[in-house]
């Protein structure tokens, strides 16, 4: 059932995010930026919340006026203050939701990355706990309501000697000291939930909690647009004597609340808690079956700490040497974190292909596929093509179908991920003559499957990154599309394209002492010395 409900998800989502991409660019894309998205609402929401407090009288008379102020008297401020406090909140709630459902369907929740999808559920209740204690704060009709209906829903578990309920039996009932304790709460569950919601990025590199500067500004100009056309209002000042019978209700906070009048109290307990546990366990509905993790090789590591910078899941830590090697640190892979992506071993200046005086084992490799079968899979693959035109494309596992190319006459690698492919590859498949041109793909711009994949790869062949793509590698025999996995056709017709023009260059030519054998920049290995930079 899970399965299916991934696989329809994940249709749809790919599609929204073409719509999205059409018309905002993959880089503005807000379904690339879900979680960014939810933090940029909450501090909305805290900076918003900071003027209304300022304003705020806790107690029974003053709680509704104050608010009533800010809407009317001061609604050039106070009033745009209260709406946007009102719709980022509710935009919090719809970004954390699409960002949950993006990450089931995406498979993107299970093995390393169950820590972030545990943390996350605690994080879904403190949203929620915090909006509708704001309704509380407003003390109007609705307030009345989701109060009185929520001690009921409360009291039915055995958690107070006395029944909450008590609290709003009628007027006299309730005292100013009431709201004094929802302002207590109203600021620290905040508090609380931002400590978790770092505990929750805790174990991702570079998390990214901004959106594009274009994104975020858009944004919010959106947010100002929508309180100035329309402003958040109370539905009139709450009196416990008489029952709120009409009332209109925030459907994205309060959503559960009409089941009370269909279902008893513990029911919508028993659904509530049903979904968090099975929200806990999803990581685990089945288990996956983990990947072997990238392995240290001592003999080879140089500790020049590439593999540490680029890792983006901060699997991979720097530590004193343990041996008897001439350098100050090693690297050291937490088997725990590690994604098995291969990012690291695309980092690893030891991972070259150009290596022939010794074995080619590099620093940090994948057991499931490694850097010498790599070599040996792109020499294979590549021995079968022939003309002016032939190309080897190297994609990833979450990216288009390659097996469609491959029927095309051009030869195909996949990889974990495209960042797991040293840049020497292109230089030694290219210089050497074993093809006419390199196509890189992958995920879809914006959205790499292991997050920085398609970034660093674009950054090393730009020379913007470690290893760099040295400067002799004709470019105008490289090319990437980034597809994905719905964009098949738009892939071959860039591959077709690209092939066109590598007929039109004609064979590559050789420049001189480009070869790196005799060049005192190299190492005995091949391997270009981790000091120098750029030719």
């Amino acid at each position: 059932m899970l399965k299916w409900f991934q696989r329809v998800g994940r249709r749809g989502f790919l599609h929204m995010e073409a719509g999205f991409n059409a018309v905002f660019g993959p880089r503005l894309n807000p379904l690339y930026h879900l979680g960014a998205l939810t933090f940029l609402f909450f501090w909305v929401v805290i900076a918003s919340g900071i003027y209304l407090y300022i304003f705020f009288e806790t107690s029974i008379e003053g709680a509704y006026d104050s608010v009533e102020y800010l809407t009317y008297e001061q609604w050039y401020l106070g009033g745009i203050m209260r709406s946007l406090h009102r719709y980022a909140s509710d935009a919090m709630v719809l970004t954390m939701m699409l960002h949950l459902l993006r990450e089931f369907t995406l498979d993107r929740y299970r093995g390393f990355r169950w820590f972030s999808w545990i943390t996350g559920v605690p994080l879904i209740w403190l949203v929620f706990a915090s909006g509708i204690n704001g309704y509380w704060l407003v003390w109007d009709k609705l307030a009345q309501y989701v109060a009185v209906t929520t001690a009921e829903w409360i009291d039915w578990l055995p958690l107070f000697n006395e029944p909450m309920a008590r609290n709003f039996l009628n007027e006299a009932a309730i005292s100013s000291r009431f709201f004094s304790l929802l302002q207590f709460l109203h600021i620290g569950i905040p508090l609380f939930l931002l400590l978790l919601s770092w505990v929750h990025i805790k174990r991702i590199s570079r998390p990214r909690v901004n959106p594009p500067r274009g994104l975020m500004v858009g944004t919010l100009a959106s947010l100002v647009v929508l309180s100035l056309l329309a402003p958040a209002v109370s539905q009139g000042r709450a009196n416990l004597d008489q029952v709120a019978s009409v009332i209109q209700l925030d459907w994205f906070y309060l959503a559960v609340y009409p089941l009370f009048d269909i279902w008893s109290y513990g029911g919508v307990w028993i659904l509530l808690g049903g979904i968090t546990l099975l929200l806990a366990l999803m990581p685990w509905l089945p288990r996956r079956h983990p990947e072997p993790v990238a392995v240290v090789d001592l003999d080879n590591c140089n500790g020049c700490g590439r593999c540490f910078a680029d890792c983006p899941f901060g699997a991979v830590v720097m530590q004193p040497r343990t041996d008897s090697q001439p350098f100050a640190q090693e690297a050291l892979v937490a088997a725990d974190l590690c994604a098995s992506c291969g990012i690291c071993v695309g980092a690893c200046p030891t991972a070259s292909p150009f290596r022939r005086t010794s074995d080619l084992v590099p620093g940090v490799d994948l057991p499931q596929l490694t850097i010498r079968e790599i070599r040996e899979k792109t020499l294979a693959a590549a021995a079968k093509l022939s003309g002016d035109d032939r190309v080897i494309v190297y994609g990833c596992d979450f990216g288009a179908d390659l097996g469609r190319l491959e029927e095309r006459g051009v030869a195909v690698l996949a990889l974990p991920c495209i960042a797991a492919l040293p840049p020497s590859f292109l230089d030694f498949v290219i210089t050497r003559k074993h093809v006419d041109g390199v196509f890189l793909t992958g995920c879809r711009e914006g959205d790499c499957y292991y997050r920085l994949g398609i970034e660093w790869t674009q950054e090393r062949i730009g020379g913007k990154r470690d290893p760099y793509l040295r400067k002799r590698v004709p470019r105008e025999r490289i090319d990437m599309f980034w597809a994905g996995p719905d964009r098949s056709n738009q892939l071959a017709q860039k591959l077709d394209e690209f092939r066109g023009k590598l007929r039109e260059l004609g064979p590559y030519t050789k420049p001189r002492s480009s070869h790196p054998e005799g060049d005192s920049r190299w190492n005995d290995k091949g391997v270009r010395n981790v000091t120098d930079r750029m030719e």
